[in-house]
């Protein structure tokens, strides 16, 4: 078998797997899914998954890596899309607080990853958000639209206060209405950093 031909073949099986984890924990959540309700539904065995991602935890850390990348990709077409970059800045902040109000991310993303994965600020994808709101908070601060803050502390409040209020939102009675009032409250805190 070439090298070309196996690493396709990786690919499509960790594919399959990803995509029959995505289904069955958006449907059933983590702890009603059965190793063999995965394997079964991409047609593949215990084995490729234990192999290719040491078990059901591992699955679900690669489907919400790929939750957050596709996330990633719309926020950042909003901040491109936007007049301005505050308007950007703003309208993605405020976009990724409404992805909480997205089923298959409140379930897999916002209440089994941190129940099963840990604290949602140690993982990898808000490393990279981290970054990308500092870097947006020093464009703002060298094109004089906001004060004079640090950059790293901001984007640890700005990017904390969307996480809490998102989880806040999966968890809510009325994620909606939880939604509605930090939506609100997140745009008074930023319009605060306005110069």
């Amino acid at each position: 078998m070439t090298r070309q031909k196996r690493s396709d073949m990786i690919a499509s099986t960790r594919g399959k797997l990803i995509a029959a984890g995505r289904k069955a924990f958006g449907a059933k959540g983590y702890a009603d899914t059965a190793t063999e309700d995965l394997t079964a539904d991409a047609d593949l065995t215990r084995g490729a998954l234990y192999h290719h991602f040491g078990g059901k935890k591992g699955l679900l850390e690669a489907v919400i890596a790929q939750i957050d990348a596709e996330s990633a990709l719309r926020l950042q077409a909003i901040v491109d899309q936007a007049a301005t970059p505050w308007d950007g800045f703003v309208e993605e902040s405020v976009a990724w607080i409404e992805l909480a109000l997205e089923p298959e991310i409140q379930r897999i993303v916002l209440l089994d990853g941190p129940a099963v994965l840990g604290d949602p600020t140690r993982w990898a994808s808000q490393s990279a958000c981290l970054a990308s709101t500092k870097r947006s908070i020093e464009t703002l601060i060298d094109q004089k639209v906001i004060k004079p803050v640090d950059a790293e502390a901001t984007a640890y409040l700005v990017n904390g206060a969307a996480l809490n209020a998102s989880l806040w939102i999966a968890s809510a009675e009325d994620p909606r209405a939880a939604a509605g009032k930090a939506l609100a409250s997140m745009r008074a805190l930023l319009a605060g950093l306005r110069r």
